[in-house]
């Protein structure tokens, strides 16, 4: 198991920019299986969740050449069939949950789709009734064998309809695009996700030869067309990953400059940071954290303590209220984080506490953090990263702390971070990383 050996209490400066972004690149390189031609996708993160679906997809019969250091061509001319019903298929793709959304474009393409119970974070219940919910309504089979955990998807032809989820979920919406794209008719559906990471996917499939009207919006309408043609992709920048550095950089008194952030597609990312006292500037595409010895954070105008709080796009992504809880500990002032969408997210605030900071968790979506100032500094301590949002968070509270941490479990951070001790290295940190052979 690796870790990263952290010495704190240095600060950053100089200019970062961030990778290609975790969760567009998931879906846009599943959506490569609807074609028989050529998909090349630019700014791709070299991560441990998007190296394994690669991976996956090369065993799968697909393609794969890297054509340069962030870009890469996919070919799913063939693909091996029988591989995809093997016990090594299933123990890769269930080791991690982005490999759900190949079943939108193998049920599309091929008529069947059979995959385990996925993967990932350790983070509570994730349920994939709105995935299997909207593809029966297409008109698909669904078997499940109890024992092996395994779902069997087919049908002889998907068919469009009218499909209103459950719940606004990003991977669902994403899967059942990429079903719908090459289903019989029209298919609408209604309380989708619209996330800019969605939104990249349907321009992706349009520019393959999709149909799809509604694009950004909650409503989508996608008229069916038989086959996809290749096309040439750019990943959007990583929307977490430039607010984990605008946290960094404010429990670090740091200064840094994030390059080519796509501020148009952050949404009310720098506000919320704004509004625990963060000073974040734009000049152009591009965000400037300056050097602050203290932050302050707000109230609501009555006077009542602030909530932040997850919610679907265009509210607050849930991937960045760990950072925020941690950033909240070095401020002045108090908040209420409310996470509403994984009941186990918020279980790391003990490892928090353990090293000084004043945090009330109220039950397992709620924890009250009480801002300290400069009045006190975390302590160094050895600790275990539960999954890839928690990770950073505790790299960040590593990095301010007095004296040296240690973080075991870092696969976890490099699931969703490309080569982070080495860039923030780069910027004055001292994070060594200590690899178990």
């Amino acid at each position: 198991m690796s870790s990263f050996i952290i010495e704190g209490g240095h600060s950053l400066q100089g200019v970062i920019t961030p990778q290609g972004a975790k969760n567009e690149a998931l879906q846009v390189i599943c959506a490569t299986l609807l074609t028989r031609e050529e998909v090349i996708i630019e700014n791709i993160p070299d991560i441990l969740d998007v190296n394994n679906l690669i991976e996956l997809l090369r065993d799968m019969g697909v393609t794969v050449e890297k054509l340069s250091e962030e870009t890469y061509s996919f070919k799913a001319e063939e693909i091996d069939q029988v591989y995809t019903q093997s016990e090594d298929f299933m123990k890769k793709s269930g080791a991690m949950r982005g490999s759900i959304m190949i079943i939108g474009p193998l049920l599309a393409r091929f008529g069947e789709a059979v995959v385990p119970k996925p993967g990932g974070d350790k983070i509570g219940r994730r349920r994939l009734d709105t995935h299997f919910n909207g593809i029966i309504k297409l008109g698909a089979e669904l078997i499940l064998n109890e024992k092996k955990q395994l779902f069997t998807l087919t049908t002889r032809q998907l068919k469009g309809t009218y499909i209103l989820l459950d719940e606004a979920s990003v991977t669902g919406t994403a899967n059942l695009l990429m079903a719908a794209v090459l289903a019989e008719g029209e298919t609408i559906i209604y309380n989708a996700a619209c996330e800019p990471y969605v939104e990249q996917l349907s321009r992706m499939l349009v520019r393959m030869g999709a149909k799809i009207e509604g694009i950004g919006s909650n409503k989508l309408i996608v008229k069916g067309v038989t086959c996809l043609s290749g096309c040439r992709h750019r990943l959007l920048p990583d929307m977490i990953e430039i607010g984990s550095f605008i946290g960094m950089a404010a429990m670090t008194t740091s200064e840094i400059t994030i390059k080519e952030s796509s501020v148009a597609n952050l949404g009310i990312i720098p506000d919320s940071f704004r509004r625990l006292g963060i000073t974040v500037e734009q000049h152009g595409d591009d965000l400037f954290i300056p050097r602050q010895e203290s932050y302050t954070i707000d109230s609501f105008v009555d006077g009542s303590i602030l909530t932040i709080a997850d919610a679907p796009w265009p509210g607050l992504t849930p991937d960045l209220l760990s950072v925020m809880l941690v950033v909240a500990t070095k401020a002045t002032g108090s908040v209420l984080i409310h996470q509403k969408m994984f009941e186990s997210r918020l279980f790391f605030v003990d490892k928090l506490i353990d090293m000084g900071a004043q945090i009330i968790l109220c039950d397992p979506h709620r924890a009250v953090v009480i801002g300290l100032d400069n009045r006190f500094h975390l302590k160094s301590m050895t600790m275990t990263s539960p999954d890839i949002r928690a990770g950073i968070s505790l790299l960040i509270a590593a990095m301010s702390a007095e004296g040296t941490s240690t973080i075991h479990n870092i696969d976890q951070i490099d699931r969703g971070y490309q080569q982070i001790d080495r860039r923030l290295n780069a910027l004055g940190a001292r994070i060594e990383r200590n690899t178990d052979r």
